[in-house]
């Protein structure tokens, strides 16, 4: 399984913006489909985006089509999720995940075999 390391979190206010980075520490991740989930208190984990191991490929969860953005720079073996107009329901903990996959994108948790901790995403005026 790989090490995976989630950034970036933090709290901000409606119509905000974040950047998640999902990191580890070898190329390995390059090869790998990324994958972004989100679990809010008494709710089930939600899968958000995902992108193919070279990024040919991403999808969208509909509740954050044309808001979110996912990408990858596997010079750096990190993926990003760029989060903007963010809204209050948007708040959960964010993790990233690696499909051993690589050339399809899914939003279905069963897909990923490695996990990262998580990072805190908080909306709030």
């Amino acid at each position: 399984q790989l090490q995976l390391v989630e950034s970036g979190g933090g709290l901000v206010q409606p119509g905000g913006s974040l950047r998640l980075s999902c990191a580890h520490s070898g190329s390995t991740l390059n090869y790998y489909t990324i994958g972004w989930f989100r679990q809010a208190p008494g709710k089930e984990r939600e899968g958000v985006s995902s992108i193919s191991a070279w990024g040919a490929r991403t999808t969208y969860a509909d509740s954050v089509k044309g808001r979110f953005a996912i990408s990858r720079d596997n010079a750096k073996h990190t993926v990003y999720l760029q989060m903007n107009i963010l809204k209050p329901e948007d708040t959960a903990v964010y993790y990233c995940a690696a499909s051993r996959r690589s050339a399809q994108v899914f939003l279905t948790s069963y897909e990923y075999d490695s996990w990262g901790q998580g990072t805190q995403v908080t909306v709030s005026s």
